[in-house]
């Protein structure tokens, strides 16, 4: 893939706050055009210090950043047009309506959507004349996501986009972003809900104290765990009766089995159980998630710290 196809690019990104704390550490990572990419790591780990330079709120402290192209902080008026940010909180005045923050926005916005569009988009029409105040803090998110969503952004940031919604809610959004990706939109996005990242992104980053210290597919992340095969056997089983090969951890009767060759382990345990005639009791094998991928990271990234 060569550099024009990349509409989001950082090179050894860093950023510094006074007294010296170093928030980001030279990343480095790009984003293709239509791509869904997320940004996952603990509090603190420079999520949010990363997507405050792509969106051009300041200049780093050190590399480079485009976005677009452009730089997003020094061009910025080239960039803002072209892309749509959803922060955290968004500040609105609590006694406006719904509907009258909507043409507030789109009143600042080029080439703006008609704000009943955007209200729709995220289902919150029939709430168009309920008072800011009155929102509960999921529909406050998706009046967050309508407002960015008003100038058909070719790039979307979303910074923690379905932080209150529901579970209905949650996957309405993620329905929302993929339709907008198949639009062409590109997102960027960041989020602590694991399964969210794994449902939706084509790529990822996981960040642990200013650096990036794995990135790849969800797929490729957690292809880099072990996965698991967890069981419990009959009180007169013996877990010194399993195979040694399986290199099996018992506590109690339940046992729990960790391997790079999931297909292969589980199948030789199978042979074993019909040959030794032993029922496996809420037998559950799985490849790693993307869950214990990132425990294991922010875990082995710890002890290496020394915290």
């Amino acid at each position: 893939m060569t550099t024009h196809e990349y509409v989001i690019e950082a090179e050894a990104l860093r950023r510094r706050y006074a007294g010296g704390f170093e928030a980001l550490a030279g990343i480095s990572f790009a984003v293709a055009r239509g791509e869904i990419f997320a940004l996952l790591g603990t509090n603190g780990a420079g999520k949010t210090s990363t997507v405050e330079l792509l969106e051009g709120l300041t200049a780093p402290d050190g590399g480079r950043v485009r976005v677009l192209g452009h730089d997003p902080y020094r061009e910025r008026a080239a960039v803002r047009p072209r892309i749509g940010v959803m922060l955290q909180e968004g500040g609105f005045p609590s006694d406006l309506t719904v509907a009258e923050t909507a043409r507030m926005w789109a009143g600042c916005t080029t080439g703006a959507r008609p704000t009943r569009q955007a209200l729709e988009l995220v289902g919150l029409a029939e709430r168009s004349g309920v008072r800011v105040k009155q929102l509960s803090g999921g529909e406050r998110r998706r009046l967050d996501l309508a407002l960015a969503l008003l100038g058909r952004p070719e790039v979307l940031f979303l910074d923690e986009p379905t932080t209150g919604l529901d579970a209905e809610g949650r996957r309405d959004t993620w329905r929302l972003v993929r339709a907008l990706q198949e639009g062409g939109t590109t997102v960027l996005l960041t989020t602590h809900y694991l399964e969210e990242a794994e449902s939706l992104a084509d790529r990822l980053a996981i960040m642990h104290r200013g650096r990036i210290v794995t990135a790849g597919t969800p797929a490729e992340v957690t292809a880099e765990r072990p996965a698991r095969i967890r069981f419990a056997l009959p009180e007169e089983v013996p877990p010194g009766r399993l195979p040694l090969s399986l290199k099996a951890a018992a506590e109690g009767r339940r046992i729990e089995i960790r391997t790079h060759r999931l297909q292969e382990s589980l199948g030789e345990l199978l042979l074993w159980a019909r040959e030794s005639d032993v029922r496996l009791e809420g037998l559950d094998a799985r490849s790693a998630s993307l869950e214990e991928a990132f425990l294991d990271i922010a875990i082995a990234q710890t002890e290496t710290a020394g915290v």
